[in-house]
């Protein structure tokens, strides 16, 4: 799956450089990877039998990290941006089944029992939200998980002193009015103050694909 990555807009251009590489050493501790595990016995308990499973914008892989503690048997693949980060992700998984480059530019007729995406959609430029969506549907076998920041009305926020590279909106709303396969299976809410397991402020929802 790698692939030479050409870049269409700003916040592919952002997460590729300087900017994605420090986010790489802010998020790879072992506190992360133990509320992950807990976010995802609790976003995944209505899942079951997943034989394979896809991250939009893995990272270094900490969700997959945690993924595989508890599905250790699942195949699993990912979509990157950032080197960087890649280099770390071929760690925890084959890099035959890692494609570098933007989500816009990714393209496969393969689908996943299980498609993720964590902490992306709000850096995608809005205006690519569509075609996103397009193929997180496309992907889904069975079960679609989007954990964003949530909002009813669609805003723009400042991000580490950076203007338009955080949107929030009713994502996973967005996708179920437009794809009358996918309904809601479950959903829920993470608080950066929990005192066991925190996240950072995230809304979760697990989609489920009719067919």
């Amino acid at each position: 799956m790698v692939n030479m990555p050409s870049y269409v807009t700003d916040q592919e251009r952002f997460w590729a450089g300087d900017f994605g590489n420090n986010y790489i050493e802010r998020n790879n501790s072992k506190d992360l990877l133990a509320s992950n595990i807990n976010f995802f016995s609790e976003s995944l308990r209505r899942v079951n039998d997943l034989k394979s499973c896809i991250e939009f914008g893995a990272n270094i892989g900490m969700n997959i990290r945690a993924l595989k503690y508890l599905y250790p048997s699942v195949n699993y693949n990912a979509i990157e941006i950032n080197k960087n980060a890649i280099e770390i992700l071929k760690e925890t998984i084959p890099i035959e089944n890692i494609f570098e480059g933007s989500i816009n530019e990714f393209n496969s007729i393969e689908t996943w029992d299980l498609v993720i995406i964590k902490g992306v959609l709000i850096h995608i430029n809005p205006d690519f939200l569509k075609k996103t969506y397009e193929k997180l549907v496309k992907s889904t076998k069975k079960y679609l998980l989007i954990a964003e920041y949530y909002s009813r009305n669609p805003e723009a926020l400042n991000y580490r002193g950076f203007s338009n590279k955080l949107y929030k909106r009713d994502f996973a709303g967005e996708i179920l009015d437009s794809y009358p396969e996918i309904k809601l299976e479950d959903y829920g809410f993470k608080y950066h103050k929990d005192i066991n397991f925190p996240q950072d402020d995230i809304s979760w929802f697990l989609l489920k694909k009719i067919k």
